[in-house]
């Protein structure tokens, strides 16, 4: 399917959210424009809710998705009306069909979101609330949000998602964190129940419901700061990692931006596509590594700290990166000094993007020395010493040093 078609001229499309109050929650022009439309496209639950009103076809979705967005486009310019979940535009069907349907061609009537009711319920202000919706999702994403005095609003898919999450906090360190259980909220079914995570308990839980988290951190709590250069500790690696500081200054060099797609090659433990991602949702990365073993180590690592998202590709360079996606920004990290890395690397980088390279051998280093000479951009070295037990006393033990290439492709 196509992105966005040019308007047609008309409201054609309208989205509609309802909530468990079914019609006694809509406006008049709402139950009006139900009525009235000749096709009524949503869920069974959205259909059962505005039974009342419905007069023209019902049409649930189908799966794959979609096969109902075409089915819908192909209505184009004639009137049609999709049922929602509360705010469309929030992890919603709207945002679905938004990238297919010009905003002069439709009208939006949305109801409170799952996440206003369950604030409005608590009396939290939702601006000081992380939300994130788990509906369809890995529950591992919850993961970056854990901090002692968070409070988190998740959607969940189903009623065993509430558990889930209990046994997720309860393993990383949060036992003590309150969860809140909101079921259907809205409806006459609505209900309340709060338990600790170690504790949970909860029986008979309605499919539909959100999960309500106040952050407790145990001893040994698995925290993941803010900060670049997370500690090494908590990456699972078998010493091909990135160390802490080194990490900290090549994000830094990376410099991520909104939207942007990292090629981490020569991944190791996955710590610089990882962190890369931690900085912002909307980043994205492709981890590549030729190691079996190593690539599925990567993938663990991403899981437990919330990216699972990250792609891994088990392969190596530069036959591996033929046909991925174009990349806004490359880290070479490891097998740079292999014949056509660099070249492959730099020839698929966009036009604007930016490589870093580390190198700790003279192999690498050398070839760093040449593509600086040869095409520009930043060298530095990086030298980086720990204190260390000399004896009965400390004295300085230097780290292998870092020579480090940053250049922008014209």
């Amino acid at each position: 399917m196509s992105d966005v078609a040019p308007a047609s001229g008309q409201r054609w499309l309208t989205i509609i959210g309802i909530g468990e109050d079914g019609p006694e929650g809509l406006g008049e022009e709402a139950k009006r424009l139900i009525a009235t439309a000749p096709a009524v496209f949503g869920g069974v639950r959205h259909h059962a809710l505005a039974a009342s009103l419905i007069t023209g076809e019902k049409l649930s979705w189908q799966s794959p998705f979609e096969r109902s967005v075409e089915a819908i486009l192909e209505r184009r310019g004639t009137p049609v009306v999709v049922l929602a979940s509360g705010d469309p535009f929030l992890y919603g069907v709207g945002a679905t069909l938004s990238r297919h349907v010009a905003a002069e061609e439709m009208c939006t009537i949305p109801a409170p979101s799952a996440f206003s009711l369950a604030a409005s319920r608590l009396g939290w202000p939702l601006q000081e609330v992380a939300t994130i919706s788990l509906h369809g999702r890995p529950i591992d994403l919850i993961r970056p949000h854990l901090h002692p005095g968070r409070r988190i609003i998740a959607l969940t898919s189903d009623e065993k998602g509430s558990g889930d999450l209990a046994a997720l906090l309860t393993a990383a360190g949060f036992g003590q964190s309150q969860l809140t259980v909101l079921e259907a909220l809205g409806g006459a079914r609505e209900r309340q129940r709060s338990v600790l995570a170690a504790d949970f308990d909860l029986l008979d839980i309605d499919p539909l419901n959100v999960c309500a988290l106040e952050i407790a951190a145990g001893e040994g709590a698995r925290i993941l700061p803010f900060t670049a250069g997370l500690e090494d500790e908590l990456f699972e690696h078998d010493g091909q990692i990135t160390k802490r500081e080194i990490r900290a200054m090549t994000l830094s060099a990376l410099a991520p931006r909104h939207g942007e797609l990292l090629w981490d090659i020569g991944a190791g433990s996955g710590s610089i596509g990882i962190e890369w991602m931690l900085a912002d949702p909307s980043l994205k990365a492709i981890a590549l590594e030729q190691s079996p073993e190593r690539a599925a180590r990567v993938a663990r690592n991403a899981s437990a700290f919330g990216v699972p998202h990250l792609a891994v590709v088990e392969g190596a360079a530069p036959l591996a990166l033929k046909g991925l996606p174009e990349p806004d920004v490359i880290f070479l990290g490891g097998g740079g000094s292999e014949p056509g890395v660099i070249d492959t690397a730099i020839a698929a980088l966009k036009r604007g993007g930016r490589l870093v390279a580390n190198a700790v051998t003279l192999e690498m280093e050398a070839v760093l020395l040449a593509e600086h000479a040869k095409r520009g951009g930043f060298l530095t070295r990086i030298e980086i010493s720990r204190a260390q037990p000399v004896g009965g006393m400390s004295g300085w033990r230097p780290a292998m040093p870092v020579t480090q290439w940053r250049w922008t492709k014209g």
